[in-house]
């Protein structure tokens, strides 16, 4: 019996790990499993955890370098110790060098579907990263994630080895054994890049090198002024690209392109977009966006937008509302409103009249201090809405403007099951503590809202 249930499990195997398999007492059932099961079991631990398993019995010996997910993420322990200690940063650094180090020296996969370097590291360890990423570029890794916020200076960043890319034709790195290897990035579905420094023209070979790459995220394009993304064979579909200085220009033309994040729609051109229904466009610089022409810039996807994401700063942007367009297919609307004086909210139901479709709005309001007066509030034009259905207000205090937006909702909105009150987001620099001032948002949410909401709406103040 014993015989045949090896037999089995063999078969399954590839033939150089066919004759590493060695029965188990029937107890063990896991261990029992075909070794390329095992391993995708061991690639959902972290790596130290998956490491350890190496003691189990001498089934599992070394079964863990068999992984293709490496994962190499900062413990939540060790980020708090730095973060109270930055002096300890150094030393904390060195340890996370070494254990890239000797992980990639054991590794055993031919191919890599996953590659994650997440830690404070800047150009100080320029050689090391550089030929990390050697290392599973030469894998065909599938996801390449360099999340590298350092606490420096974006001048302090380590910059991607663009030459790793247009050299990788076949032709072997520089390095000295064991890291000398021929590098290939036409595998690269999904890559990642938090803190790293990136120059014009970057971009554009990544998507020349990479035909495959469907999600591209990077965070830190300050020195990037001028953008192309086109091309009617990318299969792009998510894009994400956060700076604090606005592009000069930002062409995208990207026929698979579904979800796009931005930071700022200044110099945006977006052209052949025809999937594209989910858009996040946050404030850049202190004008906030400007309603009449964000809706330009959104023309060629506003009639099949499902997913909006905004960020309003400015009373300009607010009296613009009145100009939205229809936006027939939008189904969730999120709009994240700062401002520093009182300001009234009734206005924002523009957005609910000219998105017939809606089903869920969440509303981010950013105040920093306490209101000194009520605003007036007029009147909206009441229109009655047939899909709202969830209504979430973040930063809710119980002004006047408050209670009038949430009268709104439960008036005109008329499927509605769900309001969700949250004063997390409350931000109060005065001289009254946040928590007092959460607690007071609280008990008002109880007193205004609980005696006009109605019982088949379910209403959460958390």
């Amino acid at each position: 019996m014993g015989d045949k249930r090896l037999q089995s499990h063999t078969n399954f195997l590839p033939n150089k790990w066919a004759n590493k398999t060695s029965f188990v007492g029937d107890d063990d059932r896991i261990s029992q499993l075909p070794d390329d099961i095992l391993v995708h079991i061991l690639s959902f631990l972290p790596l130290k955890e998956a490491a350890r398993t190496s003691v189990l019995s001498s089934r599992w010996i070394n079964l863990w370098t068999h992984t293709s997910s490496l994962n190499f993420d900062i413990e939540e322990s060790v980020t708090e110790k730095i973060e109270e200690h930055f002096e300890l940063l150094k030393s904390e650094k060195r340890k996370f060098v070494k254990w890239v180090d000797s992980i990639i020296q054991s590794n055993k996969s031919p191919t890599l579907k996953e590659f994650k370097i997440s830690f404070p590291l800047n150009r100080s360890v320029r050689k090391e990263i550089t030929r990390w990423l050697e290392f599973a570029l030469s894998r065909q890794v599938q996801s390449l994630e360099l999340d590298l916020n350092n606490y420096d200076e974006p001048p302090k960043n380590y910059c991607f080895p663009i030459k790793l890319l247009t050299a990788s034709s076949g032709r072997a790195s520089k390095l000295q054994p064991p890291f000398r290897m021929l590098v290939d990035c036409k595998s690269l579905k999904e890559l990642t890049l938090i803190a790293v420094g990136m120059r014009d023209g970057d971009i554009e070979v990544f998507l020349d090198k990479c035909p495959l790459l469907e999600k591209l995220v990077v965070h830190g394009l300050d020195e990037v002024s001028n953008l192309e993304i086109c091309g009617s064979s990318l299969m792009l579909k998510h894009l994400e690209l956060v700076c604090w200085s606005e592009f000069e220009s930002l062409k995208i033309s990207a026929p698979s392109l579904a979800t796009l994040f931005v930071t700022s729609i200044e110099g945006l051109l977006l052209e052949n977009v025809p999937m594209l229904v989910n858009v996040t466009a946050t404030r850049c610089g202190d004008d906030g966006i400007s309603i009449q022409h964000l809706s330009c810039v959104l023309s060629p996807c506003i009639s099949h937008l499902q997913t909006l994401s905004l960020g309003l700063y400015d009373k300009r942007a607010i009296a613009e509302l009145w100009e939205l367009p229809q936006i027939p297919k939008l189904k969730k609307l999120v709009i994240d409103y700062a401002v520093l004086i009182d300001a009234s909210l009734i206005r924002l139901t523009a957005f609910i009249r000219a998105s017939p479709s809606l089903e869920e709005f969440v509303l981010l309001f950013n105040w920093s201090s306490l209101p000194s007066i009520d605003i007036e509030v007029k009147d909206p034009i009441k229109i009655p809405h047939y899909h709202l259905k969830v209504f979430k207000f973040c930063g809710y205090y119980g002004r006047v403007s408050d209670a009038e937006l949430l009268g709104y909702i439960l008036e005109n909105c008329v499927v509605l099951e769900k309001i969700t009150v949250d004063p997390s987001d409350i931000v109060e620099t005065r001289a009254r503590k946040r928590f007092d001032v959460k607690e007071t948002a609280r008990n008002n949410a109880r007193q205004q809202l609980q005696p006009q909401v109605p019982r088949h709406v379910e209403l959460v103040i958390l």
